[in-house]
């Protein structure tokens, strides 16, 4: 038996066409065994992340989420603005202290009378000088501009107002 149609392909048994096409289906029946496998590893996959949630509510979740980040940035850079004015705000602040203890007359002793150098950054603020005697306490202030004082110190005062220049002052990062 000898067809046109095979004799054209170059084939004169018909038992090679269905040998043929048996290979054909038999790799076919593998791709499909495989992309079902696949499927199946695919959908376990999307269950596992649409569960408990319609698929309708997952985009406006991401959404919503996008909404969450622009405030987020939003709200630090307000707190980084606000961090930055309290740092400003600190400069002015008394950080550097100088404190000297004395007794300022011999006969009182326990050195109850002091001085308190007080400081911001710029070196400006004031000191104060407690003297304590038998009669009572004085106390008296002093202004301090610039790390200069307009009134003479006494030595312990200028003490004082040495340490506290000397002092560090809180560093902000």
């Amino acid at each position: 038996m000898n067809s046109g149609i095979l004799g054209s392909m170059g084939i004169s048994d018909p038992g090679i066409l269905i040998i043929i096409l048996l290979v054909m289906t038999i790799i076919l029946f593998v791709i499909l065994i495989f992309l079902l496998v696949r499927y199946n590893q695919l959908n376990v996959s999307y269950q596992a992340f649409m569960k408990g949630k319609r698929a309708e509510s997952l985009e406006d979740e991401i959404g919503a989420l996008f909404t969450d980040i622009s405030t987020l940035k939003s709200s630090t850079e307000k707190n980084r603005k606000d961090i930055k004015k309290i740092i400003e705000n600190l400069s002015e602040c008394y950080q550097r202290v100088g404190i000297i203890k004395y007794d300022a007359f011999k006969e009182m002793g326990g050195k109850l009378s002091f001085s308190i150098a007080l400081l911001n950054d710029n070196e400006t603020g004031f000191i104060i000088n407690s003297i304590h005697s038998s009669e009572g306490c004085y106390v008296y202030t002093k202004e301090i501009v610039n790390g200069e004082c307009a009134i003479t110190l006494g030595d312990e005062e200028k003490k004082a107002l040495t340490l506290a220049q000397s002092a560090e002052p809180y560093v902000y990062d």
